[in-house]
């Protein structure tokens, strides 16, 4: 009965489009539907008035939080690995997949559908581990956390609670000049591995879920449908050592460089493959205990991050102030970045109401020592060590946080080393020119047509005399070059049609044409890879 129906489903979608069905007035109820709008009014018959801080009163209570009261920070950050598959399920995962497609019995939940578990998980989970500093659970297991949500087609998810794979573990971070400057340790409660639930997305017409599976309308005619759910997380928690909102978003974005270091996640927020959940409570200084803990949802960016703490802070600072802390209560806010301020979403679950028990479905997982140090021989430079060896060759700090930010600058950077460039030109060409020449034509370091041995070559003949450094500067342009190549190019078509007709020795005469045009300045390197390119495009 429940592959029939699974496979009505997967071979008409149009059952599980609104539309199809129903007016846009219908409305399609869940038994436990009742119960979720007694909770709905009574929760809005609760609402108290938000408490509004305008940006100059909120600038000066932040300064009044920074001589009076201090800030406790924590962040949960959930990291979207990038395999191939799902993590219970061989359905493969693509951002963006059309609903009711990538799914089967396991993602919806069927009844007698049992998970199996995708081995990368693990293995990303473990380099992740490995690369926080934490101390590794050689056995640990699965649990159910169950809640009802319309994103959850099982009604639970598949996580893991008491006994992580990874615990105790720190990152470091170094702050940039214009915030100050200066190194930071924050502390790794733990990291553990889940399945994706989802999220409910709003059109005109009402809001779906791209993650849960069956038909579902509520009141605002939400429907749900599934492609991402079951796709595997890892969930990384601090400690509460963060104080103010720089400090928080820079340790988010440290997050991110690590985990495209190590190639188990992309880290893109604006996908949602790397989100974050801030945990602030306020409390005045030389006082021990926390005060009541907020969390923050709705963060798309590590600016958002700080804005929102900042205007958090504000928030239960001023209502310390004005003797009200008590209207600080424990719940979920939700950041808006139109108005700027966070807004009450829901009260806030506690463990309890999870009521988490171990996952029948699926076994232990049992860590070997041999397993973990082959991974662990495998793990590539990583983003702190980076800086410390660009430090080390007398490259200022910023310098340092520019070069190791992304991956694939590093790389392009140190094999322009290796090639024999010098250090603090190399620095200056990709911080420059290169890094100018990226930012207008919209392309990444690896989309550039300059290789590393190109750029050393060129620095090696500007340090030696041969080219000055503004000749250097129009040679390395690839820009002007591709335009000289598509000058020569079309003005020869008779030679053009010759060489696709495959007498390719013309190639020598397209390239004294464009050097003749540049005055022998372009690099014959990036010249003679434009030049190809063009001869042997399709017409």
């Amino acid at each position: 009965m429940a592959s029939t129906i699974f496979r009505s489903l997967h071979t008409n979608p149009c059952l599980l489009h609104t539309t199809a069905l129903l007016r846009r007035k219908d409305v399609i109820l869940y038994c436990t539907m009742r119960s979720a709008q007694t909770r709905t009014a009574a929760t809005q018959d609760k609402v108290k008035p938000q408490v509004k801080v305008a940006p100059n009163i909120q600038n000066k209570t932040l300064e009044k939080a920074s001589k009076d009261y201090e800030a406790v920070i924590g962040i949960e950050t959930h990291v979207q690995l990038n395999t191939l598959t799902k993590a219970f399920c061989s359905c493969p995962y693509n951002y963006g997949s059309l609903p009711n497609t990538s799914v089967c019995p396991v993602c919806m939940g069927l009844p007698g559908a049992l998970p199996v578990l995708n081995m990368k998980v693990i293995e990303s989970a473990v380099k992740v581990g490995l690369s926080l500093n934490c101390k590794l659970s050689f056995n640990s297991k699965f649990d159910r956390k169950q809640y009802f949500y319309p994103d959850l087609p099982k009604g639970y998810q598949i996580s893991q609670f008491d006994v992580p794979i990874a615990t105790g573990g720190y990152i470091d971070v170094d702050l940039p000049l214009e915030y100050g400057g200066g190194h930071r340790k924050f502390g790794i409660t733990r990291v553990h591995m889940e399945e994706d639930a989802g999220k409910l997305l709003h059109s005109e017409g009402g809001s779906y879920s791209q993650e849960s599976t069956f038909p579902f309308i509520l009141l605002n005619q939400r429907c749900s449908t599934s492609y991402k759910a079951g796709v595997p997380l890892l969930e990384i928690v601090s400690e509460p050592d963060m104080r103010t909102g720089i400090e928080a978003a820079e340790y988010a974005a440290e997050l991110q460089r690590l985990v495209r270091y190590l190639g188990v996640s992309n880290g893109n927020m604006q996908e949602g493959s790397l989100r974050c959940d801030v945990n602030i409570s306020v409390r005045p200084i030389g006082h021990i205990e926390f005060g009541t803990k907020v969390e923050i949802k709705n963060l798309n960016s590590f600016s958002s991050v700080s804005r929102a703490i900042d205007y958090e802070i504000s928030r239960q600072v001023l209502l310390h102030s004005q003797g009200e802390d008590q209207e600080i209560v424990q719940e979920t806010r939700l950041w808006e970045e139109g108005a700027q301020k966070t807004v009450t979403m829901r009260k806030k679950e506690g463990l309890a109401d999870y009521r988490y028990f171990p996952e029948p479905d699926l076994p232990g997982v049992f860590l070997t020592q041999d397993y973990v140090d082959g991974i662990r021989n495998t793990l590539p430079e990583l983003p702190e060590t980076k800086r410390r060896r660009y430090e080390k060759m007398g490259l200022s700090m910023q310098d340092v946080l520019f070069l190791a930010n992304d991956v694939n600058v590093a790389e392009f950077f140190d094999t322009t080393i290796t090639k024999g460039a010098d250090v603090k030109l190399a620095t200056n060409w990709i911080m420059g020119d290169i890094a100018a020449y990226m930012k207008n034509e919209k392309l990444t370091i690896n989309e550039i047509k300059l290789s590393p041995q190109e750029l050393a070559e060129l620095i090696a003949s500007i340090k030696d005399g041969t080219i000055s450094g503004k000749i250097g500067k129009e040679i390395v342009d690839p820009a002007e070059i591709e335009k000289m190549v598509e000058k020569v190019v079309s003005e020869n078509p008779k030679q053009l049609e010759q060489y696709r007709g495959g007498k390719t020795k013309l190639q020598g005469y397209f390239a004294g044409q464009v050097m003749k045009l540049s005055k022998g300045k372009a690099n014959p390197g990036v010249l003679n890879k434009i030049l190809l390119e063009k001869l042997n495009a399709k017409s």
